[in-house]
């Protein structure tokens, strides 16, 4: 079974959030079991399980059992990821659905193969916008946070667009496929709509005016380029449905924790050395091979794109010393990790 995953910028953006209203960041991080480096990079992948564990930590840090609501309607989603950047680059509410349903597992992975996460179903009491994925249904939490960042992100935009009334409305009422939370009044305050627990879905009824909405004018070419960037990463994560992607995403879990060996990872994975090797084999690469190429891009990416010095890229890519990293650098590149730092600096 796939593990499910969602991309880092989301725990980053809680953490950040969370520690913002007093919660202790280390202890956010330490309970999700993630480490700092886990949430470098806003667009690689971090178990669901992690991340809800994050969503768990914080409500119980901060004494707020809606914290999934408020951190939703507080962050928004062009702020976490490029999913959010390529829908308010869109020309109508109807186009940016279209493109979230195609970038949606940039967000929320969760192995299913589904036509749309964010489905428009038309029904006798009228229009709904459904969101089918599995994970949200396992984890009350993820949907409550999914919901409240894109209906608080629609009402900011009609807030400061001229639209019709129809659209204003928005959303009519809401379904929760979960039973009534403690935390009720939370929702109330955030959404001002009726709601409905105990639905068996999570849907929002919306009306036509709404879905024809113009979002404010955006850059074509810069919607273009958007969209080559999530394209990009979509075939990425396509590929880490591969033994050798599983491989990597687990490895840039645990490189700095020292525990990057094969049967560790094996483990994780929940399969045999044997049958591990005989997968990669079957892929034309070795573990070693992965291994060493990941830590080749990895302090490529931290010493020329983070400002990380080098004894920190060394740990981070899992060298026990300096002297071994800079080493590895040199053969990988030919110059020292020093002068590839120093270079940055300077540009």
């Amino acid at each position: 079974m796939a593990i499910r995953t969602v991309a880092a910028g989301h725990p980053k953006a809680l953490a950040d959030y969370a520690a913002s209203r007093g919660a202790n960041r280390r202890e956010l991080l330490k309970r999700s079991s993630l480490a700092e480096a886990d949430l470098a990079a806003p667009d690689s992948r971090v178990p669901v399980a992690k991340y809800v564990a994050m969503l768990d930590a914080a409500a119980l840090l901060l004494d707020a059992p809606g914290i999934a609501l408020e951190f939703g309607a507080a962050v928004m989603m062009e702020d976490i990821s490029i999913v959010g950047l390529v829908c308010a680059a869109a020309e109508t509410v109807g186009e940016g659905r279209r493109q979230l349903n195609r970038y949606a597992r940039l967000m929320i992975d969760d192995g299913q193969q589904m036509s749309e996460h964010l489905e428009l179903v038309r029904r006798q009491d009228g229009i709904w916008l459904e969101a089918t994925s599995q994970a949200f249904i396992d984890h009350p939490r993820l949907v409550e946070c999914a919901f409240a960042r894109c209906l608080t992100g629609a009402k900011r935009l009609m807030a400061s667009t001229p639209c019709h009334d129809g659209a204003r409305a928005f959303p009519h009422e809401i379904h929760f496929a979960h039973p009534a939370p403690p935390h009720r009044a939370v929702h109330a305050r955030i959404f001002g709509v009726p709601l409905v627990f105990g639905a068996g879905r999570n849907a929002f009824r919306v009306s036509e005016d709404f879905l024809n909405f113009r979002l404010p004018p955006s850059n074509r070419y810069v919607f273009g380029v958007l969209s080559e960037r999530a394209e990009a990463l979509l075939k990425s994560l396509e590929g880490s449905r591969t033994a050798r992607g599983q491989v990597e995403s687990l490895l840039m879990r645990c490189l700095h924790t020292g525990e990057a060996s094969m049967d560790i990872i094996a483990g994780k994975m929940g399969v045999s050395r044997q049958t591990l090797l005989r997968r990669l084999k079957a892929e034309g690469v070795t573990f070693e091979t992965v291994l060493d190429e990941l830590r080749h891009r990895l302090a490529l990416h931290y010493l020329s794109g983070k400002r990380v010095s080098v004894n920190e890229t060394a740990y981070l890519v899992g060298f026990s010393d300096p002297a071994s990293f800079s080493r590895a650098f040199k053969r990988w590149t030919g110059a020292s990790p020093s002068s590839v730092s120093a270079a940055t600096v300077k540009t």
